[in-house]
């Protein structure tokens, strides 16, 4: 089997078929028997999604006619990538790329040609790349724009930090332990991270690992989930006895973490309107030893699915354009069109008119995004409030992200977080 043919064909399911990345890779993977070769096909996956703007340059002034075939273009961009960004000596990342191409013999050539010119050529043409703000920080212009519109001082930041890898952040379960004695245990381990001052739950690895190898991680002590995420519980702050509800759960994360924090709820809500999502909601929290009532449901048709009991506490994790999360999902880069952000902007405003709808007076509602947008956030807020007398802004005093005109954004990299925001509404 060959690895640059095998992400090759996951990619072009991206760049072609509009897949999500995770969805085209995934199945791919199964065929793979070795770890190693599992790493090395993520790894060029996720680098050219991450890369792509940068490298479809270059290849375009390697081609003096664009690539009709999207296999071969995937070839060509997973070879350029190989060279670029990875420690594979050229001559094996050129062999072994062309050798993918055995069963199209007209495009061994081509691709030989072009890798070796751009081996050639490439200090030239990482210049010309540099001098081409798409290129240059391998985003659409779109993006480039919005980002600059809504974050001027911190456009470069989150440019940069799009592009970077991750760190992989753990969420300790202060039922059966605490941060200071789970960070014991993992240096034993030989695995080392560091504590949030912030976010008494974290901590982030100094590198990722496979949970199979993190301290009684089947036995629900720690789960994965970035600390911007973490911080949601606390907002929240569900109290003993009240009822709350969980909008959009999925992949439960929030939903367990708001149990693990108050246990003695009297019941807490999960609602995910995808039956397979919901499923990973449900495996989650049974790792977890946790029992929410789940239910598979429209968040903006509560009558559908709602018993007519008010909740004190409510969590709409919107749906959103996912922007702050580029780091983890590069293929959203590939993906997302201008044109989504106003049809997500509606649906947001519905779940949260629905939401508010089954909130009981002197509640409080936390809206959460994984965008950078002000469009889906302090806007979205800002009209919400606009449209609702009865609704109160609670302002968020911390240590983290920035006070807007509505709620609090984190900036993507910002104290090594995912971009998010947050906004604390109370039903008088």
């Amino acid at each position: 089997m060959n690895t640059r043919l095998l992400a090759a064909k996951v990619l072009s399911r991206v760049l072609q078929e509009g897949q999500s990345l995770t969805a085209a890779l995934e199945p791919a993977l199964l065929s793979v028997e070795s770890s190693q070769d599992k790493a090395f096909v993520q790894a060029i996956c996720y680098g050219v999604c991450r890369q792509y703007h940068r490298l479809d340059f270059i290849l375009s002034q390697l081609l003096d006619k664009p690539l009709k075939d999207s296999e071969i273009k995937a070839l060509a961009l997973v070879g350029l990538y190989q060279l670029s960004f990875m420690r594979v000596k050229p001559h094996a990342a050129v062999s072994e790329t062309v050798l993918a191409t055995k069963k199209k013999p007209w495009a061994k050539g081509l691709l030989n040609a072009l890798l070796r010119r751009y081996l050639r050529e490439q200090e030239i043409l990482d210049n010309l790349a540099n001098q081409t703000d798409t290129a240059a920080t391998s985003h659409p212009d779109w993006l480039i724009k919005r980002f600059t519109q809504d974050w001027s001082n911190h456009a470069a930041q989150i440019l940069y930090e799009n592009n970077q890898q991750p760190p992989m952040v753990l969420r300790v379960c202060k039922r059966k332990t605490n941060t200071a004695d789970y960070l014991q245990r993992l240096v034993e381990q030989g695995i080392t991270g560091t504590t949030v001052d912030f976010c008494p739950s974290a901590i982030v690895l100094d590198k990722p690992v496979a949970v199979e190898l993190l301290p009684d991680f089947a036995n629900g002590y720690v789960s994965v989930q970035d600390t911007a995420a973490q911080l949601a519980a606390g907002l929240l702050d569900a109290q003993a006895g009240q009822r709350v509800l969980d909008m959009c759960a999925a992949p439960g994360g929030k939903t367990a973490h708001i149990f693990e924090s108050q246990p003695q709820l009297k019941e807490l809500v999960g609602l995910e309107i995808d039956a397979a999502r919901m499923q990973r909601v449900r495996e989650n929290c049974q790792r977890l030893q946790l029992s929410p009532t789940l239910i598979i449901g429209d968040a903006t048709q509560p009558n559908a699915w709602w018993d007519g009991q008010l909740f004190e506490r409510i969590l709409v994790d919107a749906p959103c354009s996912a922007l702050g999360v580029i780091r983890r999902h590069p293929d959203i880069k590939l993906l997302r069109r201008p044109e989504d952000i106003a049809v997500l902007q509606i649906l947001q405003r519905d779940i949260l008119n629905a939401a508010w709808s089954m909130l009981a007076s002197g509640g409080l509602l936390l809206y959460a995004t994984c965008s950078v947008l002000k469009q889906e956030n302090e806007q979205q807020i800002h009209e919400f409030l606009a449209t609702h007398p009865d609704a109160t802004e609670l302002p968020i005093h911390a240590d983290w992200g920035i006070a807007t005109a509505h709620g609090r954004q984190i900036l993507t990299g910002t104290a090594a977080m995912d971009g998010f925001y947050y906004a604390r509404l109370q039903k008088q």
